[in-house]
């Protein structure tokens, strides 16, 4: 840890001078969201900077979350919060409060004594300046060293070792990508397809933000028809829509309710013969898995993602028909609005039905986010489907997969060997090769293509959100941003990393036959770290 602390000071030094106009950007942009910092992030930083055994890697750790969320927040910034739980606000925000001089103060009370009020609290690190500039910025680049690319000798030194630990099963494969030129790095087994688990769901955002455009919008409406008075709840294929008195942003069932029975009121409408569509979507609902608290049935109209709590993240019971949940649920509202109806039931509008009211997601690029942040099955799956609707394919598991494959392919990218029988990764029957990960995440970095940026915004980022929030706490916290992968023996991580030099990596780590999924999960997360502490040449 010495050597890596070593390593990192002398490329913060070097990259101060390219972020001081960018992080002015982004403070000024963020600012008003600085009071929710402590309340949102807090926990985490505090997490990470904790005294005990490790005491000497604490600036590091510090310094190293400082530099991945000044990092983050150039890319939020550019790409636009998702704000659900306050995650992608936290970091943004802490981002801009650890940019000014003197050092994070982990905790400490302000004391003119210079001892911390805070029993056991380390002292100031240092600040430490960004390592790179933010993605999307004003010329839309991804600037990095430009003459300290890491070598496949000085890469193979580091990571041969790592990814031989028999933590990681019986066939493990591994690629290394610089993202500023799209040169492959590393490689071992690269172009062996092995089950990606959710790491799939970056092809499956890379195929839907082609498809789509960050800026589309999946829309729930109610439509009467003319002649027989029926008012039917069509489904948009939001996976994002909520039932819930908050509904933070995201498009909801009882502001539809609500424009709808004032429209229906205007028109001297007081009952009405209720139905739902969900023929958006084609095909069996119930994904190969089966019944799975990590995947509702899969269809174009849910709330809540048919969740039986009020969890909007993880596993948990769902209900057996989301479709006729939602309906019986917009029925209630309809009531408590003054208009009666019949117990729906599934129908089909017709081009004659007339929209009385509609409520629509969030950007493609914020619902993107969320799924990548929380690894979120029901978006997944979702946005497969929405996908294939946008390119004219059967909505269904199969129609998904050949959508997300085709636009891959369009974009140029190694689809060779992959198979995609859905677009969330519970399907084992998968399979990604390490080289079309890096290469997905690298096209997401392109210049040329930011309508792919929400990719790399929406990962979780290590030791602070979604699911690396519990991971890196002793390693490269805020500096990996990383998928997740995890199947019964299956473990995966793809993402980016910044190494000593400021160069953006992307990386993918696929393993199957693991037989420890703690341990398999902490060997990836050794190799990560290695990158994030190594020049490699």
């Amino acid at each position: 840890m010495v050597r890596i602390t070593d390593a990192v000071r002398p490329r913060l030094a070097r990259a101060a001078g390219i972020v001081r106009p960018s992080l002015a950007r982004v403070a000024g942009a963020a600012a008003p969201q600085v009071a929710r910092l402590t309340r949102l992030a807090g926990p985490p930083l505090a997490r990470i900077t904790k005294d005990g055994p490790h005491a000497g890697s604490v600036r590091f750790t510090a310094g190293a979350a400082t530099a991945g969320l000044v990092l983050a927040a150039g890319v939020v910034t550019a790409a636009g919060p998702w704000d659900g739980t306050g995650q992608r606000t936290a970091e943004r925000d802490r981002a801009v409060a650890l940019g000014h001089t003197g050092g994070a103060d982990h905790g400490r009370q302000d004391d003119s004594s210079g001892t911390s009020s805070v029993a056991g609290a380390p002292r100031p690190a240092p600040s430490a300046a960004a390592v790179l500039t933010g993605l999307g910025g004003a010329a839309g680049t991804v600037e990095s060293a430009p003459d300290a690319l890491p070598t496949t000798t000085g890469l193979k030194a580091v990571l041969d070792r790592l990814l031989a630990d028999p933590a990681l099963g019986a066939r493990h494969t591994a690629a290394v990508v610089d993202v500023a030129t799209g040169r492959r790095l590393y490689g071992s087994g690269a172009g062996t397809a092995l089950t990606p688990a959710s790491t799939t769901k970056i092809a499956t955002a890379v195929a839907a933000l082609s498809a789509m455009g960050p800026d589309h919008r999946l829309t729930t409406r109610t439509a009467l028809e003319p002649d027989t008075g029926e008012l039917v709840l069509v489904g948009g294929g939001d996976p994002t829509l909520t039932a819930r008195p908050d509904a933070q942003g995201w498009a909801s069932l009882r502001t539809l309710a609500t424009a709808t029975a004032k429209t229906l009121e205007a028109r001297g409408i007081t009952r009405v013969t209720l139905s739902y569509d969900t023929t958006l979507f084609a095909g069996a609902q119930l994904h190969p898995i089966g019944v799975n608290p990590n995947l509702a049935p899969v269809t174009a109209l849910s709330a809540d993602e048919g969740r039986v709590d009020d969890s909007t993240s993880g596993p948990v019971k769902r209900v057996s028909d989301p479709a006729a949940d939602a309906a019986g649920k917009f029925a209630a509202y309809l009531a408590s609005a003054g208009i009666a109806s019949s117990s729906p039931g599934p129908s089909k509008a017709t081009t004659r039905a007339q929209t009385l009211a509609t409520v629509s997601s969030p950007s493609l690029a914020t619902v993107i986010e969320r799924m990548l942040t929380n690894s979120d099955n029901d978006i997944a799956e979702a946005l497969a489907r929405q996908t294939a609707v946008a390119t004219g394919v059967r909505a269904d598991f199969a129609g998904g997969g050949r959508a997300v494959r085709d636009r891959l392919g369009r974009l140029g990218l190694p689809v060779t060997g992959s198979v995609f029988k859905d677009g969330s990764g519970l399907d084992r029957a998968d399979r990604l090769t390490a080289d079309l990960l890096t290469a997905l995440l690298a096209k997401a970095g392109d210049p040329g293509l930011p309508a792919l940026r929400p990719v790399l915004t929406g990962l979780p980022v290590a030791g602070f959100t979604g699911t690396l929030a519990t991971r890196y706490a002793d390693g490269a916290a805020g500096v990996v941003r990383a998928k997740t992968g995890t199947l019964s023996g299956v473990n995966t991580l793809a993402g980016t990393v910044v190494d000593q030099d400021g160069r953006l990596l992307a990386f993918a780590l696929l393993a199957s036959g693991t037989t420890d999924p703690t341990a398999a999960q902490t060997a990836l997360d050794k190799a990560a770290t290695a990158l994030a502490g190594c020049g490699c040449r």
